[in-house]
């Protein structure tokens, strides 16, 4: 089944899914599933940023140093 929504009618349906979803009491509720469901599909998460390439001419173990001491 394809819904025909207009970008703003998209829109408002999206806001409605996040905001029963974010504001409900129980957040890991079966009956939540269908809505993110419906949400992930309305609104595909975006893509997480690539990692950041290695410093040149940073050795391995200097790198990890410098992760564990953040």
């Amino acid at each position: 089944m394809r819904l025909d929504l207009t970008d703003e009618e998209q829109t408002a349906v999206v806001a409605a899914l996040r905001r029963l979803i974010d504001e409900d009491k129980f957040p890991f509720s079966p009956r939540l599933k269908p809505l993110k469901s419906a949400l992930a599909k309305l609104a595909p998460p975006k893509a997480k940023a690539a990692p950041k390439p290695p410093i040149a001419g940073a050795s391995e173990a200097a790198i990890r140093r410098r992760k564990r001491a953040k």
